[in-house]
Protein backbone atom coordinates (compact mmCIF):
# COMPACT_ATOMS: atom_id res chain seq x y z
CA UNK A 1 0.00 0.00 0.00
CA UNK A 2 0.93 3.86 -0.05
CA UNK A 3 0.00 6.83 0.82
CA UNK A 4 1.52 10.39 0.33
CA UNK A 5 2.07 13.41 2.67
CA UNK A 6 3.48 16.74 2.80
CA UNK A 7 7.10 16.64 4.54
CA UNK A 8 6.82 19.69 6.76
CA UNK A 9 3.45 18.61 8.04
CA UNK A 10 4.94 14.97 8.84
CA UNK A 11 8.15 16.59 10.33
CA UNK A 12 5.92 19.15 12.60
CA UNK A 13 3.68 16.20 14.19
CA UNK A 14 7.11 13.90 14.52
CA UNK A 15 8.49 16.61 15.94
CA UNK A 16 5.68 16.89 18.66
CA UNK A 17 5.84 12.77 19.14
CA UNK A 18 9.26 12.26 19.65
CA UNK A 19 9.49 13.89 23.12
CA UNK A 20 7.61 10.41 24.30
CA UNK A 21 10.36 8.20 22.70
CA UNK A 22 12.76 7.25 24.98
CA UNK A 23 16.73 7.74 24.65
CA UNK A 24 17.67 4.89 26.64
CA UNK A 25 15.40 1.52 26.84
CA UNK A 26 15.68 -2.09 27.85
CA UNK A 27 12.35 -2.68 25.44
CA UNK A 28 13.98 -1.63 21.94
CA UNK A 29 10.41 -1.50 20.16
CA UNK A 30 9.88 1.63 22.22
CA UNK A 31 12.38 3.34 20.19
CA UNK A 32 9.66 3.38 17.24
CA UNK A 33 6.46 5.17 16.44
CA UNK A 34 3.52 3.47 16.06
CA UNK A 35 1.96 4.12 12.39
CA UNK A 36 -1.55 3.64 12.26
CA UNK A 37 -3.62 3.86 9.36
CA UNK A 38 -7.36 4.22 8.92
CA UNK A 39 -10.08 5.49 7.58
CA UNK A 40 -8.32 8.00 5.91
CA UNK A 41 -5.82 9.34 8.82
CA UNK A 42 -2.22 8.28 9.67
CA UNK A 43 -1.93 8.62 13.81
CA UNK A 44 1.26 8.86 14.97
CA UNK A 45 1.95 7.08 18.25
CA UNK A 46 5.30 6.81 21.15
CA UNK A 47 5.22 6.14 24.57
CA UNK A 48 7.92 5.41 27.26
CA UNK A 49 5.19 3.24 28.63
CA UNK A 50 5.36 6.54 31.35
CA UNK A 51 3.90 8.73 28.70
CA UNK A 52 2.40 8.25 25.58
CA UNK A 53 2.08 10.84 22.83
CA UNK A 54 -0.35 10.44 19.55
CA UNK A 55 -1.60 13.11 16.51
CA UNK A 56 -3.12 12.66 13.58
CA UNK A 57 -3.21 13.67 9.85
CA UNK A 58 -5.12 13.28 7.16
CA UNK A 59 -3.56 11.32 4.35
CA UNK A 60 -4.88 9.66 1.29
CA UNK A 61 -4.42 6.11 1.08
CA UNK A 62 -5.60 2.72 -0.55
CA UNK A 63 -5.66 0.42 2.49
CA UNK A 64 -5.64 0.13 6.76
CA UNK A 65 -2.62 -0.92 8.13
CA UNK A 66 -0.20 -0.59 11.62
CA UNK A 67 3.42 -0.66 10.99
CA UNK A 68 6.25 0.15 13.71
CA UNK A 69 8.89 2.26 12.32
CA UNK A 70 12.46 3.99 13.83
CA UNK A 71 11.78 6.77 15.38
CA UNK A 72 14.82 9.18 15.20
CA UNK A 73 15.59 7.66 11.68
CA UNK A 74 12.36 8.68 10.45
CA UNK A 75 11.99 11.94 11.83
CA UNK A 76 15.65 12.63 10.46
CA UNK A 77 14.87 12.10 7.07
CA UNK A 78 11.44 13.85 6.90
CA UNK A 79 13.13 17.15 9.04
CA UNK A 80 16.15 17.38 6.47
CA UNK A 81 13.94 16.92 3.37
CA UNK A 82 12.98 20.65 3.24
CA UNK A 83 9.10 21.36 1.87
CA UNK A 84 8.14 18.64 -0.60
CA UNK A 85 5.46 15.67 -1.01
CA UNK A 86 6.80 12.37 0.59
CA UNK A 87 5.37 8.84 -1.25
CA UNK A 88 5.23 6.29 1.20
CA UNK A 89 5.17 2.71 -0.26
CA UNK A 90 4.82 0.26 1.82
CA UNK A 91 5.94 -3.42 0.70
CA UNK A 92 5.30 -6.67 2.25
CA UNK A 93 8.78 -7.11 2.96
CA UNK A 94 9.31 -5.17 6.07
CA UNK A 95 10.38 -1.82 4.17
CA UNK A 96 9.56 1.19 3.29
CA UNK A 97 10.39 3.20 0.54
CA UNK A 98 10.44 6.93 0.58
CA UNK A 99 10.08 8.96 -2.67
CA UNK A 100 10.10 12.60 -3.22
CA UNK A 101 10.97 14.53 -6.46
CA UNK A 102 14.30 14.50 -6.39
CA UNK A 103 15.13 11.01 -3.84
CA UNK A 104 14.58 7.29 -2.42
CA UNK A 105 15.56 5.92 0.96
CA UNK A 106 14.47 2.50 1.99
CA UNK A 107 13.28 2.29 5.78
CA UNK A 108 12.78 -1.46 7.48
CA UNK A 109 9.57 -1.58 9.78
CA UNK A 110 7.91 -4.05 12.07
CA UNK A 111 4.79 -5.54 12.96
CA UNK A 112 2.91 -4.04 15.09
CA UNK A 113 1.42 -6.78 17.84
CA UNK A 114 4.71 -6.51 19.75
CA UNK A 115 3.68 -2.66 20.59
CA UNK A 116 2.46 -1.59 24.03
CA UNK A 117 -1.42 -0.83 24.67
CA UNK A 118 -1.83 2.74 25.00
CA UNK A 119 -4.70 3.45 27.43
CA UNK A 120 -7.56 5.80 26.11
CA UNK A 121 -10.55 7.55 28.04
CA UNK A 122 -14.06 6.32 27.26
CA UNK A 123 -15.44 9.42 29.06
CA UNK A 124 -19.01 8.22 28.94
CA UNK A 125 -17.37 6.13 31.74
CA UNK A 126 -18.19 7.37 35.59
CA UNK A 127 -15.09 7.68 37.02
CA UNK A 128 -13.75 10.13 34.30
CA UNK A 129 -13.75 13.83 35.08
CA UNK A 130 -13.25 16.03 32.34
CA UNK A 131 -11.98 19.52 32.41
CA UNK A 132 -11.39 22.58 29.99
CA UNK A 133 -8.23 24.54 30.64
CA UNK A 134 -6.86 27.58 29.45
CA UNK A 135 -3.30 26.36 27.85
CA UNK A 136 -1.00 29.45 28.55
CA UNK A 137 -2.73 29.55 32.64
CA UNK A 138 -1.71 25.65 32.89
CA UNK A 139 1.78 26.27 30.76
CA UNK A 140 2.39 29.37 33.52
CA UNK A 141 1.29 27.52 36.64
CA UNK A 142 3.74 23.95 35.56
CA UNK A 143 6.58 26.74 34.67
CA UNK A 144 6.48 28.37 38.20
CA UNK A 145 5.68 25.53 40.22
CA UNK A 146 7.77 22.51 38.33
CA UNK A 147 11.58 23.62 39.51
CA UNK A 148 11.04 22.26 42.81
CA UNK A 149 9.76 18.65 42.19
CA UNK A 150 12.26 16.02 43.96
CA UNK A 151 14.78 14.10 41.51
CA UNK A 152 14.81 11.74 44.14
CA UNK A 153 13.78 7.84 43.41
CA UNK A 154 13.42 6.93 47.15
CA UNK A 155 10.30 9.55 47.05
CA UNK A 156 8.00 9.01 44.28
CA UNK A 157 5.05 11.42 45.10
CA UNK A 158 7.72 14.38 44.89
CA UNK A 159 8.71 13.51 42.01
CA UNK A 160 5.99 14.89 40.46
CA UNK A 161 3.51 18.16 40.87
CA UNK A 162 0.48 17.83 42.39
CA UNK A 163 -2.96 19.29 40.80
CA UNK A 164 -5.78 20.10 44.24
CA UNK A 165 -9.28 21.35 42.49
CA UNK A 166 -10.52 23.50 45.40
CA UNK A 167 -13.42 26.28 45.65
CA UNK A 168 -10.65 29.02 45.26
CA UNK A 169 -9.66 27.03 41.76
CA UNK A 170 -6.86 24.88 40.67
CA UNK A 171 -3.89 24.32 43.40
CA UNK A 172 -0.20 23.34 41.52
CA UNK A 173 2.19 22.22 44.44
CA UNK A 174 5.78 20.69 44.11
CA UNK A 175 8.09 20.37 46.88
CA UNK A 176 11.31 17.64 47.28
CA UNK A 177 11.68 18.63 51.11
CA UNK A 178 14.08 21.98 50.97
CA UNK A 179 11.62 23.59 48.89
CA UNK A 180 8.01 24.15 47.95
CA UNK A 181 5.55 25.86 45.11
CA UNK A 182 2.06 26.12 46.18
CA UNK A 183 0.24 28.15 43.45
CA UNK A 184 -3.42 28.40 43.50
CA UNK A 185 -4.91 29.63 39.54
CA UNK A 186 -8.09 31.49 40.56
CA UNK A 187 -8.68 31.38 36.60
CA UNK A 188 -9.31 27.52 36.25
CA UNK A 189 -12.12 26.78 38.27
CA UNK A 190 -13.76 23.36 36.72
CA UNK A 191 -17.06 22.27 37.99
CA UNK A 192 -15.99 18.88 39.15
CA UNK A 193 -15.55 17.75 42.97
CA UNK A 194 -13.46 19.66 44.64
CA UNK A 195 -10.67 18.15 46.85
CA UNK A 196 -9.74 16.25 43.75
CA UNK A 197 -5.98 15.10 43.41
CA UNK A 198 -3.89 14.29 40.97
CA UNK A 199 -0.20 13.53 41.04
CA UNK A 200 1.34 14.25 37.41
CA UNK A 201 5.16 13.05 37.31
CA UNK A 202 7.94 15.13 36.05
CA UNK A 203 8.41 13.93 32.27
CA UNK A 204 4.84 14.60 31.58
CA UNK A 205 5.08 18.29 32.64
CA UNK A 206 8.15 18.85 30.87
CA UNK A 207 6.67 18.09 27.46
CA UNK A 208 3.53 19.96 27.85
CA UNK A 209 5.90 23.43 29.25
CA UNK A 210 7.02 22.35 25.75
CA UNK A 211 3.76 22.04 23.86
CA UNK A 212 1.26 24.33 25.80
CA UNK A 213 -0.23 27.22 23.88
CA UNK A 214 -2.78 29.84 24.40
CA UNK A 215 -5.43 27.20 23.23
CA UNK A 216 -7.51 25.40 25.14
CA UNK A 217 -6.84 22.04 26.55
CA UNK A 218 -9.68 19.10 27.68
CA UNK A 219 -8.05 17.39 30.58
CA UNK A 220 -9.31 13.88 31.00
CA UNK A 221 -9.11 12.50 34.20
CA UNK A 222 -9.32 8.79 35.83
CA UNK A 223 -7.68 7.01 38.46
CA UNK A 224 -5.04 5.90 37.21
CA UNK A 225 -4.36 7.97 34.08
CA UNK A 226 -4.35 11.55 32.94
CA UNK A 227 -4.88 12.84 28.85
CA UNK A 228 -4.29 16.04 27.45
CA UNK A 229 -5.93 16.69 24.19
CA UNK A 230 -4.95 20.04 22.45
CA UNK A 231 -6.08 20.44 19.26
CA UNK A 232 -4.05 18.28 16.72
CA UNK A 233 -2.19 16.11 19.29
CA UNK A 234 -3.16 14.17 23.06
CA UNK A 235 -0.80 13.39 25.84
CA UNK A 236 -1.34 10.41 28.09
CA UNK A 237 0.54 9.78 31.07
CA UNK A 238 0.08 7.54 34.03
CA UNK A 239 -0.49 9.26 37.53
CA UNK A 240 1.70 8.70 40.22
CA UNK A 241 -0.18 6.42 42.35
CA UNK A 242 1.47 7.09 45.92
CA UNK A 243 -0.09 9.26 48.30
CA UNK A 244 1.35 12.72 48.06
CA UNK A 245 3.11 14.25 51.40
CA UNK A 246 0.74 16.87 53.86
CA UNK A 247 2.28 19.75 52.39
CA UNK A 248 0.32 22.02 54.48
CA UNK A 249 1.74 20.83 57.90
CA UNK A 250 5.14 22.19 56.70
CA UNK A 251 3.92 25.79 55.99
CA UNK A 252 4.53 28.08 59.54
CA UNK A 253 1.89 30.14 60.80
CA UNK A 254 3.86 32.39 62.97
CA UNK A 255 5.97 33.81 60.92
CA UNK A 256 5.57 37.31 61.48
CA UNK A 257 8.98 39.27 60.62
CA UNK A 258 8.50 40.54 57.41
CA UNK A 259 11.85 41.20 54.64
CA UNK A 260 10.51 43.43 51.63
CA UNK A 261 13.30 43.16 48.41
CA UNK A 262 13.46 43.72 45.13
CA UNK A 263 13.43 40.57 43.00
CA UNK A 264 15.57 41.18 40.54
CA UNK A 265 18.24 42.89 42.91
CA UNK A 266 18.79 40.00 45.26
CA UNK A 267 18.67 37.88 42.72
CA UNK A 268 21.50 39.76 40.93
CA UNK A 269 23.45 39.55 44.59
CA UNK A 270 22.91 35.22 44.99
CA UNK A 271 23.77 34.90 41.59
CA UNK A 272 27.38 36.16 42.88
CA UNK A 273 27.51 34.83 46.17
CA UNK A 274 26.63 31.18 44.59
CA UNK A 275 30.39 31.36 42.96
CA UNK A 276 31.80 31.83 46.39
CA UNK A 277 29.68 28.71 48.00
CA UNK A 278 30.85 26.43 45.89
CA UNK A 279 32.44 24.12 47.64
CA UNK A 280 30.17 22.97 50.46
CA UNK A 281 27.75 20.68 50.50
CA UNK A 282 24.63 23.25 50.82
CA UNK A 283 26.16 25.69 49.14
CA UNK A 284 25.74 28.00 51.91
CA UNK A 285 24.75 31.97 51.95
CA UNK A 286 23.87 33.72 54.84
CA UNK A 287 21.32 36.14 55.48
CA UNK A 288 21.65 38.82 58.49
CA UNK A 289 19.00 41.13 58.64
CA UNK A 290 18.11 43.71 60.62
CA UNK A 291 16.06 46.94 60.65
CA UNK A 292 15.94 47.84 56.56
CA UNK A 293 19.62 46.22 56.44
CA UNK A 294 20.39 43.18 54.47
CA UNK A 295 23.15 41.81 54.61
CA UNK A 296 24.16 38.99 52.22
CA UNK A 297 27.91 36.78 52.62
CA UNK A 298 29.25 33.40 51.44
CA UNK A 299 32.55 31.87 52.29
CA UNK A 300 34.34 29.10 50.46
CA UNK A 301 36.31 28.25 53.85
CA UNK A 302 39.07 25.60 51.81
CA UNK A 303 39.90 28.37 49.27
CA UNK A 304 39.75 30.99 51.53
CA UNK A 305 37.06 32.65 49.50
CA UNK A 306 34.79 35.23 50.50
CA UNK A 307 31.94 37.97 49.37
CA UNK A 308 29.13 40.13 50.56
CA UNK A 309 26.98 42.79 49.62
CA UNK A 310 24.30 44.95 51.61
CA UNK A 311 20.93 45.89 49.86
CA UNK A 312 18.10 48.21 49.93
CA UNK A 313 15.26 46.55 51.97
CA UNK A 314 12.78 47.23 55.07
CA UNK A 315 12.25 45.05 57.65
CA UNK A 316 10.03 45.31 60.63
CA UNK A 317 11.27 42.16 62.73
CA UNK A 318 14.56 41.57 65.63
CA UNK A 319 17.42 40.73 63.84
CA UNK A 320 18.64 37.17 62.56
CA UNK A 321 21.21 35.54 60.95
CA UNK A 322 19.72 32.79 59.33
CA UNK A 323 21.74 30.20 56.21
CA UNK A 324 20.50 29.05 52.97
CA UNK A 325 21.57 26.59 50.40
CA UNK A 326 22.63 29.36 47.47
CA UNK A 327 21.34 27.21 44.59
CA UNK A 328 17.27 27.15 46.33
CA UNK A 329 17.21 30.34 46.93
CA UNK A 330 18.13 31.31 43.05
CA UNK A 331 15.75 28.99 42.04
CA UNK A 332 12.79 30.80 43.87
CA UNK A 333 14.21 33.78 43.33
CA UNK A 334 14.51 32.96 39.37
CA UNK A 335 10.52 32.15 39.74
CA UNK A 336 9.42 34.71 40.99
CA UNK A 337 11.17 37.44 38.72
CA UNK A 338 8.08 38.86 37.33
CA UNK A 339 7.36 40.20 40.63
CA UNK A 340 8.77 43.78 41.09
CA UNK A 341 9.10 43.03 44.82
CA UNK A 342 8.85 39.73 47.12
CA UNK A 343 8.48 39.42 50.61
CA UNK A 344 10.17 36.87 53.17
CA UNK A 345 8.11 35.87 55.94
CA UNK A 346 10.23 34.79 58.85
CA UNK A 347 10.37 33.64 62.50
CA UNK A 348 13.75 32.58 64.15
CA UNK A 349 16.98 31.49 62.17
CA UNK A 350 15.49 27.27 62.02
CA UNK A 351 11.99 27.88 60.96
CA UNK A 352 10.99 27.80 57.20
CA UNK A 353 10.45 30.94 55.48
CA UNK A 354 7.42 31.88 53.56
CA UNK A 355 8.44 33.73 50.19
CA UNK A 356 5.49 35.79 48.36
CA UNK A 357 4.97 38.75 46.16
CA UNK A 358 4.46 42.26 47.89
CA UNK A 359 1.24 42.59 45.63
CA UNK A 360 -1.33 40.59 45.70
CA UNK A 361 -3.42 39.04 42.03
CA UNK A 362 -6.68 38.26 41.60
CA UNK A 363 -5.62 35.74 39.19
CA UNK A 364 -3.51 33.58 41.32
CA UNK A 365 -2.02 33.51 44.81
CA UNK A 366 1.73 32.30 44.97
CA UNK A 367 3.87 31.07 47.70
CA UNK A 368 7.03 29.83 48.15
CA UNK A 369 8.90 28.36 50.98
CA UNK A 370 12.55 27.52 51.61
CA UNK A 371 14.06 25.50 54.39
CA UNK A 372 17.19 27.01 56.16
CA UNK A 373 20.32 25.64 56.66
CA UNK A 374 22.69 25.53 59.52
CA UNK A 375 25.04 28.33 60.35
CA UNK A 376 28.47 27.54 61.97
CA UNK A 377 29.49 29.81 64.31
Amino acid sequence: MEFKVNSKELEKLLTKIIPAVPTRTPMSILENFLFEIKDGFLTIIATDLEISMKSSINIIADQDISIVVPAKLTHEVIRSLGDTTVNFIISENKKINLKTDNGEYLISYQNSEDYPEIPTFPTEEDDIKEVLINGSDLKNAFDITSFAMSKEEMRPAMMGTLLEFEEEGLRFVATDGHRLANLIKHTIKPEIEILEKYVIPEKAISVLQKILDEKEVKVYMSNTHISFKLNDIELITRLIGQKYPEYRSVIPLENEFELKVKTKELLSAIKRMMLFSTTSSTRRVKFSISENSLEISAEDVDMGNFGKEKIACTYDGTPIEIGFNSQYVNDVLSHLVAEEEIIFKLHSANKAVIIVPSVKSDKQNLMMLIMPVRLNN
